[in-house]
């Protein structure tokens, strides 16, 4: 390779880094008239789909010159990066030879913003127009929709990229102004409202015409940055309910704050909020997969999640009148709702009760966890334990084992996580 690509590659590839809006497709597109590559499912960027596979694309960006000045941005102008940019037609080629090396599987690209929001926005679609139409290419297309783009944009973009996603960022107009004030949410949101749109009219004139083109067919996403605001658990999590409502998105992606460079408005860390972003994602699961509300894991009294314990067990332990369920009897909904029984789990017990009373042996080859689950079950009214429990017994006996106490520097740590939280 070319040493002026290589090291393009090597500060695009790196800048690109900080967004994780990339992590899954869901798209199916199928290799036609001998193309190259084949997205038919497939999901993108080092991610596991179903089946356990794991998986890759090239993530880069066009450029990393912006025109904004984002506190939390490593590619803001104002700070002291080397700076490069692809031409179109390197993106092509590196994106055909990395997958004819069986390097990648797809393409994510975004970009700085240089000149303005069309500009940009236009070199991207002629990125994926060129990889579609000249190359036949087939893979996995995500583009990054820049805020500002024209509508006209937005539409080809979807034309040809399986999925869309616009960076929302963060939590509140307040913070925006704040920390990107050069950004407001009306310009993220109509990009958001376009893309939903299309989708939905795609949809229907596919009902219609089975040759009418697909608009974006596996969705689009956005990302929010977590600690980089003073914004807590729960305005986070109503917002991303808010999108996933209002705007249709596959997923909310979170990031927890990376401090790149010194900056007077950002908060003063020394590491990434990770456990607070992962109890975050295990919300949105719950949100979205679990049948649970923002009220019910987060609200005004306890507005952060608990960093030791992850939030279904938080909510069992705060709701022990519940409990304890009879799997042989209780709603699929009440099951989900079961620290240590996920939705295959559930689904195999409503279907399998049917036609034999469960016992906890049947529950274990289900993939049941009942060092979680056995505290919150009953099968045929029998209960693995031997005594009651209250909710602080529960929970160290989760966190440190059944004849484990937690030490003195544990709970030192776990005292820390929760002023920090």
């Amino acid at each position: 390779m070319d040493s002026r690509i290589t090291d393009k590659l090597t500060i695009l590839a790196d800048a690109a880094k900080y967004d994780v809006s990339c992590s899954s497709s869901g798209g199916k597109r199928k290799n036609e008239n001998k193309g190259l590559g084949n997205a038919e499912g497939m999901g993108i960027c080092h991610s596991y789909t179903e089946d356990g596979r794991c998986v890759s694309l090239l993530k880069i960006l066009l450029t990393n010159y912006c025109i904004y000045d984002c506190a939390y941005c490593v590619t803001r102008r104002s700070n002291d990066v080397k700076r490069a940019a692809f031409t179109v037609q390197e993106v092509v080629d590196l994106t055909i030879n990395f997958y004819r090396r069986n390097y990648i599987e797809g393409l994510f690209l975004s970009s700085g913003i240089f000149k303005n929001s069309d500009y940009t926005m236009e070199r991207l679609v002629r990125v994926a127009k060129k990889l579609r139409q000249e190359h036949k290419f087939n893979g996995y297309i995500h583009l990054k929709t820049i805020p500002g783009a024209s509508e006209e944009l937005i539409k080809e973009a979807g034309l040809y990229a399986d999925r869309l996603s616009v960076n929302i960022e963060l939590p509140t107009e307040r913070s925006l102004q704040q920390l990107a004030p050069e950004k407001n949410y009306a310009e993220i949101l109509l990009p958001m409202d376009t893309i939903k749109q299309q989708v939905v009219q795609a949809m229907e004139e596919k009902k219609l015409f089975k040759s009418a083109p697909v608009f974006a067919p596996a969705g689009q996403s956005t990302q929010l940055i977590v600690g980089a605001s003073a914004e807590n658990d729960h305005q986070i999590l109503q917002l991303s309910n808010q999108l996933y409502q209002d705007y249709n998105l596959k997923r909310v992606y979170y990031s927890g704050y990376v401090p790149v460079s010194s900056d007077s408005r950002m908060p003063i860390i020394t590491a990434p909020p990770i456990i607070r972003e992962n109890r975050i994602y295990q919300a949105d699961w719950l949100m979205r997969f679990y049948g649970f509300s923002v009220q019910e894991l987060v609200d005004e009294q306890q507005p952060n999640l608990e960093p030791d314990i992850d939030p279904k067990l938080a909510w069992a332990l705060r709701n022990r009148f519940i409990f304890p369920v009879e799997l042989n009897t209780a709603d699929y909904e009440l099951i989900l709702r079961v620290p240590g029984i996920g939705v295959k789990s559930a689904q195999k017990i409503v279907s399998a009760r049917r036609f034999a009373q469960l016992n906890f042996d049947h529950l274990r080859q289900m993939g049941v966890v009942l060092k979680r689950a056995k505290y919150f079950i009953t099968c045929q009214t029998k209960s693995m334990l031997r005594q009651e429990f209250d909710s602080l017994q529960i929970r160290n006996k989760i966190l440190f084992g059944d004849g484990a106490k937690p030490s003195a520097l544990l709970r030192q740590q776990l005292d820390l996580f929760r002023q920090a939280g």
